[in-house]
């Protein structure tokens, strides 16, 4: 896909802003300066070679999760049309400091908001819980029965009907009707004679009309009872958290072009304002439609904020803290998971605990008015003013000395840079399919997404059928992510992108075998199994990030990124369909995310290792790392850094949707 010219807006805000910077550097330096284009910055992947690349304005990962993967030197870098040297900007933070006291606290009131995010992404593990329930007689009951025992009450009868469909209650109505109630149908006896609860004589068929009675001894209402989602029903209830994820995908598209077009600090509010207000509509909801429709716009601010918030808090934090700070803002979303597990535990009324899960947003919203925009954004924008105080401020927090934004302004039009600026082509999924080699790795990568976002949540999701109590069930499997992460950070500049991968893939694999050969009755070791699954999958999942922007050159490595995360949104919207199929049999969610890490894993060997290796330019840069990787499989090349792979592909927000 070409890119379309600039309009005359866009033509006459470039020249409004080129003549905004003229006139601040004859107003800093007494010196005029000549001809100059707009000023964006991005983060964009380092040259340097053992860290890696990584795409990280990419929005959003199916869990619409950060995009920030372990190991990648992320580096601030200008956009298309710039004539501004990232080297130059870098500096900004070797003055400053790269994560001082200022960015430190930036960083863990964004950080904070994370945790909201993770609570409305899992948020309908028990929302949207389906009870054991019968179908509610038609009058009075003056007798319980169940296999021939009668010391039942009316509203114990939905935990006695087990998965079963043979099983049903007999009750006898105060008129003399005998009914047999079962989980989606009830029929009438014609003989009122006997009480026995095996019967063989005539009777007549009738459907729910007066509605079901709920097991309360877990929930006692969740959004299935609230609207009575069961039996012809039960695919309304199905929709919950697909139509959810769906929103999380329009949502990174959205909010990440509205950041570039109004500031990173406007998008943050208004996402999280949106976060606060949709979760409390979501809970006081008058029917199904309502409710389905603010939990939508919900996923949608969720993941806005989730694209943006990550950008906000990159810009501010310099080279040598990037890497760790990127993938730690993972384990925060982490967070929410326990919560998520915690609330439900103590409150079991569904909006109850929607409403107290929204207020987990409130500190954010009360604090974020404070943040300041991004000095990078700002000069972006011409307001260079304005940045010149931001980082003046960083540096009275931070205790360092401030610099002139002026002078490496002055800098970066004087440097080479600014005399060839660089014009970053666009380009179509076609090129992904370059040539046979190249059409195998993307083929093989989107499985490897695909795979990454189904494991993880079909782990989170399938939680509350493992056995035992639910609640602790995903309060572990939220708990083993934040290892996971370090692991990765820490094991993938050791042993090499690929092997970590493979093997992450092969143990969630064998987890998933292992967990289908375990009695029900040990649901202790089944627990225990999904926990390994769960940070196998995990450290997969967080890897392939900074491993997919290694394995393309820079003309396509936007794409490359963003093409992959929509497979992986598209792998989140279906599993919460591969969950409920357990009804049918209860590992089908198992056998699916097994087969698939299998067979990613035996995939994943036939890539080409990245580690040691200079990031590629060309496509046939890309080639060699093929046949370096079959000469070289047990060697890896020592760690350089090329000035000439300065010139990298940018990637904005608003890139994560050009191409998909």
């Amino acid at each position: 896909m070409r890119p379309r010219a600039p309009g005359p807006q866009r033509a006459g805000k470039e020249a409004e802003a080129a003549a905004k910077r003229r006139r601040y550097l004859r107003g800093r330096r007494g010196q005029a300066t000549e001809g100059g284009t707009e000023h964006s910055l991005a983060l964009v992947p380092s040259t340097g070679t053992r860290e890696g690349a990584q795409e990280a304005r990419r929005g959003g990962s199916g869990r619409g999760v950060l995009p920030a993967a372990p190991g990648a030197r992320l580096t601030l870098r200008p956009v298309h049309g710039s004539t501004m040297g990232s080297r130059h900007f870098e500096w900004i933070y070797d003055h400053v400091g790269h994560f001082g006291r200022f960015q430190r606290v930036l960083y863990f009131i964004c950080a904070f908001q994370n945790i909201s995010c993770g609570i409305h992404y899992l948020a309908s593990v028990f929302m949207g819980v389906t009870p054991r329930h019968v179908c509610r007689p038609p009058g009075n009951v003056s007798l319980v029965v169940f296999h021939n025992h009668s010391n039942w009450s009316l509203e114990d009868t939905g935990a006695l009907l087990s998965l079963g469909q043979k099983d049903y209650v007999m009750v006898q109505l105060q008129n003399g009707e005998i009914w047999e109630l079962s989980r989606c149908s009830r029929n009438k006896r014609e003989n009122t004679s006997s009480l026995d609860y095996e019967y063989t004589g005539s009777k007549k068929e009738f459907p729910c009309v007066d509605g079901y009675i709920y097991d309360q001894n877990t929930w006692k209402s969740t959004a299935v009872t609230q609207w009575n989602l069961v039996c012809d029903r039960k695919w309304l209830a199905m929709l919950i958290q697909p139509l959810f994820m769906f929103g999380v995908l329009l949502g990174s598209v959205t909010f990440g072009y509205f950041s570039d077009r109004l500031g990173r600090r406007v998008v943050l509010w208004a996402t999280s304002s949106g976060m606060f207000l949709f979760g409390i509509a979501a809970a006081f909801a008058v029917d199904y439609y309502t409710f389905m429709a603010a939990r939508f716009f919900l996923a949608m601010v969720a993941s806005g904020y989730l694209v943006v918030g990550f950008v906000y808090v990159m810009e501010f934090i310099g080279m040598k803290s990037r890497t760790w700070a990127s993938v730690h803002l993972h384990s925060f979303f982490a967070v929410g998971t326990l919560l998520v597990a915690l609330t439900g535990y103590l409150v079991r009324t569904w909006w109850l605990y929607q409403m107290i899960l929204s207020t987990v947003t409130v500190p954010f919203i009360l604090c974020c008015w404070v943040l300041p925009e991004t000095p990078f954004w700002l000069l972006s924008e011409g307001r260079y003013e304005e940045a010149q105080k931001i980082v003046d401020i960083m540096a009275k927090w931070n205790r360092t000395s401030s610099c002139k934004l002026s002078e490496l302004l002055s800098l970066d039009l004087q440097g080479p840079v600014g005399n060839s600026p660089t014009e970053v082509q666009k380009h179509s999924l076609s090129h992904l399919f370059y040539n046979w080699n190249i059409a195998t790795r993307t083929l093989t990568v989107w499985l490897i997404w695909f795979t990454g976002s189904l494991g993880f949540y079909s782990f989170s999701l399938n939680s509350v059928n493992l056995g035992g109590n639910e609640y602790l069930n995903l309060f572990l499997l939220g708990v083993v992510e934040i290892p996971a992460y370090t692991f990765v950070c820490i094991a993938m500049d050791k042993v090499g992108r690929r092997r970590v991968l493979a093997y992450s893939l092969f143990c969630s694999a064998l987890t998933c075998g292992v967990i289908m050969v375990i009695p029900h009755k040990h649901y202790i070791l089944g627990v225990v199994a999904a926990m390994v699954g769960k940070f196998a999958i995990g450290a997969a999942f967080g890897l392939i990030y900074l491993y997919t922007a290694e394995l393309y050159p820079t003309i396509v490595r936007s794409l490359a990124v963003g093409s992959g995360s929509m497979v992986c949104r598209l792998a989140s919207i279906l599993a919460p369909f591969s969950v409920d199929l357990s009804s049918v049999w209860i590992f089908i969610p198992q056998l699916f995310v097994g087969t698939m890490a299998f067979l990613s894993g035996v995939l994943t060997l036939k890539l080409p290792e990245t580690l040691g290796k200079q990031l590629a330019t060309t496509w046939e840069e890309a080639a060699k790392l093929e046949s370096e990787n079959e000469s070289n499989s047990s060697k890896l090349l020592p760690t350089t850094n090329n000035s000439g792979l300065e010139k990298t592909e940018a990637i904005t927000p608003r890139d994560s949707y050009l191409g998909e």
